[in-house]
């Protein structure tokens, strides 16, 4: 049975307006540094841990993207286990280090609004379509 997860998600973006995206091991699909708030954890603060644990990035200043939920945010993982997202996303050009990543993903890249792949992990996609309709 489905369960309900809260999780914390950031758009990094450069100065060229690009979003950084990393390749997931588990699906080899794209997607943006996020995951599971721990019980307990302020969601600021689980952005920002996910940010530094996926791509070794330290996020200074962010905002508030959005909110996302709803049947699109449903995800079944590889090993079964299935998720309905509610998922509060931040955005930051306020970021210092350099991108290293962790097992979770295989690849990263910066890409633009017109770039952007395809192949995204399904419940990032309605963010990176309002991400598109905020930049364009």
């Amino acid at each position: 049975r489905p369960i309900l997860m809260v999780g914390a998600t950031i758009l990094v973006v450069d100065e060229q307006n690009r979003v950084l995206m990393m390749k997931r091991s588990d699906t080899g699909s794209w997607g943006v540094p996020g995951g599971a708030t721990e019980p307990g954890e302020v969601v600021e603060n689980a952005a920002r841990r996910e940010a530094l644990e996926e791509t070794n990035l330290e996020i200074g200043e962010m905002a508030l993207f959005g909110v996302f939920s709803g049947p699109e945010l449903y995800f079944k993982y590889p090993n079964g286990d299935e998720v309905y997202n509610v998922t509060i996303v931040y955005l930051s050009r306020d970021w210092r280090g350099e991108v290293k990543l962790n097992d979770e993903h295989t690849a990263w890249r910066w890409f633009s609004v017109h770039e952007i792949p395809e192949d995204l992990s399904p419940p990032i996609k309605p963010v990176i379509e309002n991400f598109k309709r905020s930049i364009s």
